[in-house]
């Protein structure tokens, strides 16, 4: 039997960078067992144009992808989340809507790219560091047996990956 795409939520404070990146990075490598979202609890209102840049660069499709509130998420007739993952601290430490269904939750914080002040290199590389840290911890979430883990022990396998410090090659 075949079982419906699982819906994943990233979450960050801006919906700009970080959980923009972990959308279309899920859709792009998640071969159709996925279906993921983003959103923010203080939305910028527009995707940050280095992550699109860097996106587009690496084959990733970028269409449809906008910064949108969490509130989206929270309404009725919303997609239930089976996942959501917080991925920067400000948000992982905010009270959250209540999602509907019983989605496993997990932080995966990665430091904000579009934080980064100075000229030159130093805020595509920041962007491309928070690229590959993301990057990594979803191949990392793509190899979990889901079928095979309880709640409990899917919780923390969840939270061993947002604490990892692996890395991927940036290729």
């Amino acid at each position: 039997m075949t079982r419906t795409a699982r819906n994943v939520l990233f979450l960050c404070t801006g919906n700009s960078a970080r959980s923009i990146l972990a959308e279309a990075l899920l859709n792009a490598r998640g071969d159709g067992r996925f279906r993921a979202y983003s959103a923010g609890s203080h939305p910028k209102g527009s995707v940050h144009p280095l992550a699109l840049e860097l996106l587009a660069g690496r084959g990733i499709p970028t269409g449809g992808l906008r910064s949108k509130s969490w509130d989206e998420f929270a309404r009725p007739g919303a997609p239930e989340m089976d996942f959501v993952f917080t991925v920067c601290d400000n948000a992982a430490g905010e009270t959250c809507p209540v999602w509907p269904g019983r989605p496993v939750t997990a932080h995966w914080g990665i430091p904000d790219p579009a934080a980064v002040e100075g000229s030159g290199e130093r805020k595509p590389s920041a962007f491309l560091d928070a690229y590959t840290q993301l990057g990594s911890r979803i191949s990392l979430f793509l190899e979990l047996p889901l079928e095979g883990l309880d709640r409990s022990s899917l919780q923390r396998k969840l939270g061993e990956i947002g604490a990892s410090r692996t890395n991927v090659s940036r290729a």
